[in-house]
């Protein structure tokens, strides 16, 4: 196997993959969750930590990435991550899926970090930052049917339908979720999708310009 010819987005998963599984099969989820899951509160300073060897609190945007609750969070995971960034990486290239998800899993971090600060509660999973590559994907293979309104682009139009979208089926979903008390990163979500809005364009120029 000619590891050059493995894309970006095909070690992204791998890595994922190999990480989630060992915890689930080892049965560590929850104390992965606690040790490398993101939680607010710790960006608070409201969390007492002391005695616990953790993930420094900064890199935990990217560590809960790695850590899923389920085989069932995983593969969904997986599948949206390896379908658009597959796609993705055709228009900007390896590194801008690797700039696009390491920046939209800390979009996504910080997104959830202002929706409740002071929450102990871990965000795992890699929806956040896969959300960015779902972001730049709709952006730059989405076909565009929006008009320009007075002085407003019809480019900043479909973007703002695009996360107008993204907003509402979070939304909706968390509030499905939440009636079967099961918990979702919608803030986290809507953080990582418009990281892939803002950036798509950028990372698609600076791919063609570099080549």
């Amino acid at each position: 196997m000619d590891l050059r010819r493995i894309t970006a987005t095909s070690w992204i998963v791998l890595v994922t993959v190999l990480v989630s599984l060992f915890v689930l099969f080892t049965h560590r989820e929850i104390e992965a969750a606690v040790l490398g899951g993101f939680i607010p509160a710790r960006l608070t300073g409201t969390v007492d930590t002391q005695g616990l060897t953790m993930v420094p609190a900064l890199l935990t945007p990217l560590s809960a990435t790695l850590l899923h609750a389920g085989l069932f969070h995983l593969g969904m995971n997986i599948l949206m991550l390896a379908y658009t960034g597959r796609e993705t990486e055709k228009a900007i290239g390896p590194w801008g899926v690797l700039i696009l998800y390491l920046v939209g899993a800390y979009a996504a971090a910080g997104a959830q970090w202002l929706a409740d600060p002071q929450s102990v509660r871990p965000m795992i999973g890699a929806s956040g930052a896969a959300s960015a590559i779902v972001g730049a994907y709709s952006l730059l293979y989405g076909r565009s049917r929006a008009k320009p309104i007075g002085p407003i682009p019809a480019r900043a139009v479909h973007v703002a339908w695009l996360a107008a979208a993204w907003v509402a089926i979070n939304l909706m979903t968390g509030l499905a979720f939440q009636a079967a008390n099961v918990g979702i990163a919608a803030a986290a979500h809507i953080g990582g999708f418009a990281a892939g809005l803002i950036l798509a364009r950028p990372l698609f120029q600076w791919n063609w310009r570099k080549a």
